[in-house]
């Protein structure tokens, strides 16, 4: 005890050389030479005092801060501020932050974003993910970090990708994975990010990437199924492994190494506890007090590889997998098969020779296969490698390999690729293949001589690109990933926060308002069509004396039953005509008093198919209140006037116009008019209407004597036939045939006095 309390003492007073004396010096007090009690716990303290004291920067920060701890870091510069000569100096220790510095383990795995976009997407296509998002100064971060690490050492073992994102250095990164705040804790797998809602325990962080992976990964088999398992290999044109274990939930290891090959191999798993698989346990004599895994190919009767291990490390398993993921004669089914079994040549030594058998798919092919799968099954250079292909299926690269030799399947090729565009060096066998023996010492002799002479190969050829023969099953695998979607998004709409889910939902309803408020508008439009006509002034009446040609008038249906037909007055006047939009057209009856009520029905009869028309509106004009107006209008636009008119100049200055019955077409903006003049049927009917379109065809002695005629007649005639011929004017006004006449500026109504 004497000597070692010297020693603490030299230890704590001592200088550098001291110091390092006294270590020596407790070298003798081990506990395995001192046998006294409690030397042991002396010694583990001397060996401290010594760690701390020998170094003088530790020495430095003991005597500063007292006892040190183990996890303690002083050896690097203090975090703080240091203003003025260290007059000031702030250490967050002392309020127990955070450390700035990144803990090792989120370093290693620590994500940028060109890192994420060139490896870690790529690579979930192959493994599921769980990332991370932390910040230094995020205090609920320290809360789970003890948890998060546990959880990296139990997953990473088993081939899951971990990522820590800190959303201080990688914003870009945080806003692409859609992470605003932290800590959040999200998966990737097949380039699909889903958030982590649930409290962070290292078994919810287990389940919920176990829940990342798609379904169906991993068949169970049973004694009824093994059989067919086992026999769908030449379906899927992979090999299969039944994977034995007492669990009745397939291990998790089990299932990622199925997602990390499923492009390769199928699997299926076996649980031996169960009495359904007492028999596919015995036909294959399977050890039940340890994992076991079988691989087979072509044959079902013998596992081509078996693995059986206690402990199964994802290394191993990984290795026997990857040297087992093709059969011993692969179908090349597509472009990708193609380049991984038989690759570009890089280096001699590299060289790769790919056999291939062309061939069919009936029954008179079976033999022939079998033949060549036997002399491939013998081959046990790792230079050659077997496969064939059926002719109908890949008819492009059959027909450029044959065309030379001018032959019909079956026939072996042996070929070397020497470039990614296609490019192969090739010779055919000559004499064909049946799968006699004469056939498989020529194939024999060739193989041979060329892993002696590879100019032996004397055809050049650029193969087109291989059809992709599982294209048919497209649909199936979009089905089961729209599946995995929407288990996901019920999943997601059940435990997620609703400020992730607003967008999504939002976006839903918005879609599903639109949709069913079209449907519900469109359904109140077709019952208000069918509804009866209510018998009204301006509505249209339900005679047989509709216009010829009337229902095939308009492009659009009417939206109402009736027309709306608006009167001209000092206060319409300027938004009706005037100010009218660009392309709309007024269309104006002209009426007196006496004619109003019989002119306005006739006049919404004959408009009434094209009122679906949103460009024209429908007004009339009182003479008797505006007598003026269509004097004042005739005058700005003398080509508007019939030739009867120019000849008996005299006429109109002594009598005053009749326009009733007329109609004008009146477009505000571009300040033009069409105009149609009143038509005279029954008993006149060598009276023709007289408009625009007859006054530019008809002479003028003809439209001489049609307007006397007209005049004579006048008061003999029913006021409604003037309006008879109207529907036939409107097709023409809607066609753009009628004639325009433009005026300076339209007449106002104020400025006329009304006739008393």
């Amino acid at each position: 005890p004497i000597v070692v309390t010297s020693l603490v003492l030299c230890l704590v007073s001592g200088s550098q050389r001291e110091v390092k004396a006294s270590g020596c010096k407790a070298a003798g007090e081990h506990p395995d030479k001192n046998k006294s009690p409690g030397a042991e716990d002396m010694f583990i303290k001397i060996t401290k005092s010594y760690e701390i004291l020998s170094n003088e920067e530790r020495r430095a920060n003991y005597d500063r801060f007292g006892q040190m701890d183990e996890n303690q870091n002083f050896a690097r510069a203090p975090q703080g501020f240091r203003h003025y000569q260290d007059s000031f100096y702030f250490d967050e220790s002392f309020f127990h932050f955070p450390r700035t510095s990144r803990d090792f383990t989120d370093s290693k795995h620590h994500l940028h974003y060109n890192q994420y976009i060139s490896e870690v997407l790529p690579d979930s296509f192959k493994r599921p993910y769980l990332i991370k998002i932390t910040s230094e100064w995020c205090f609920t971060c320290v809360h789970i970090e003890p948890v998060w690490k546990d959880t990296v050492l139990e997953l990473e073992p088993l081939g899951v990708g971990i990522g820590v994102v800190d959303i201080g250095y990688e914003r870009q990164l945080a806003n692409h994975l859609g992470a605003h705040r932290t800590p959040s804790i999200l998966g990737l797998i097949n380039g699909k990010v889903t958030f982590f809602h649930y409290a962070v325990v290292r078994e919810h962080l287990r389940q919920f990437v176990e829940s990342l992976l798609p379904q169906k990964l991993v068949e169970k088999v049973t004694d009824n199924s093994y059989l067919g398992f086992l026999n769908s290999w030449h379906e899927e044109n992979k090999p299969r492994v039944l994977m034995f274990d007492v669990a009745s939930n397939i291990p998790f290891l089990y299932k990622l190494t199925a997602f990390a090959y499923k492009d390769y191999v199928q699997f299926g798993y076996v649980d031996m506890g169960l009495t359904e698989t007492s028999k596919v346990v015995q036909r294959f004599s399977i050890n039940t007090y340890a994992p076991t895994m079988l691989l087979f190919k072509e044959s079902t009767d013998k596992p081509a590889d078996v693995m059986q291990a206690r402990g199964m490390k994802k290394q191993i398993i990984d290795e026997f997998v990857s040297n087992n993921r093709f059969l011993l004669v692969p179908r090349l089914v597509n472009q990708k098969l193609f380049d991984e079994l038989c690759p570009v040549k890089q280096f001699h030594r590299r060289r790769k020779y790919c056999v291939l058998l062309v061939t069919g798919e009936g029954e008179q092919f079976v033999s022939v296969n079998e033949a060549f799968f036997d002399f491939a099954s013998s081959n046990t250079k790792e230079v050659l490698r077997f496969a064939y292909v059926y002719q109908r299926q890949q008819q492009p690269l059959c027909d450029t390999l044959l065309k030379k030799e001018d032959t019909t399947p079956p026939q072996v090729i042996l070929l070397e690729r020497r470039s990614a565009t296609g490019r192969v060096l090739y010779r055919t066998v000559t004499g064909g293949w049946n799968g006699s023996d004469d056939d498989k010492h020529r194939l024999h002799e060739q193989l041979e001589i060329l892993q002696r002479d590879p100019s032996h190969l004397t055809h050049d050829a650029m193969l087109p690109e291989l059809n992709n023969e599982f294209a048919s099953m497209f649909l199936i695998h979009w089905i089961n990933t729209a599946y995995d979607y929407l288990a996901q998004f019920y999943f997601d709409l059940l435990y997620s926060n609703w400020r992730e889910m607003m967008p999504v939902l939002s976006l839903i309803f918005s879609a599903l308002f639109i949709l069913f408020g079209t449907v519900i508008i469109q359904a109140f439009s077709d019952a208000g069509e069918d509804k009866p006509a209510k018998q009204k002034a301006t509505d249209p009446p339900k005679t047989a004396e509709s216009s010829p040609g009337q229902e095939s008038t308009s492009s659009r249906p009417p939206k109402k039953n009736f027309v709306e037909v608006t009167e001209l007055t000092d206060i319409t006047y300027m938004s009706n005509l005037v100010r009218l939009k660009p392309g709309h057209i007024n269309v104006v009856l002209i009426l007196t008093d006496a004619s109003k009520q019989v002119l306005l029905r006739k006049f919404a009869k004959e408009v009434y198919s094209f009122s679906g028309s949103q460009t024209l509106h429908y007004s009339f004009l009182n003479v008797d209140k505006h007598s003026q107006w269509m004097d004042s209008l005739m005058e700005s636009a003398p080509d508007a006037r019939p030739s009867d008119c120019l000849d008996e100049e005299e006429d109109f200055t002594s009598n005053k116009s009749d326009y009733t019955g007329h109609v004008l077409a009146l477009n505000g903006h571009k300040k033009y008019f069409c105009i149609f003049r009143p038509v005279f049927t029954g008993e006149e009917a060598e009276c023709s209407r007289w408009s625009d379109e007859d006054a530019a065809t008809a002479g003028p002695s003809k439209a001489t004597r049609s307007r006397s005629s007209s005049r004579q007649k006048a008061t003999t005639l029913e006021i409604h036939h003037k309006l008879d011929r109207l529907s036939l004017w409107m097709e023409r006004l809607m066609e753009g045939t009628l004639p325009r006449h433009y005026v300076p500026a339209w007449p106002g109504l104020d400025t006329i006095t009304p006739q008393k």
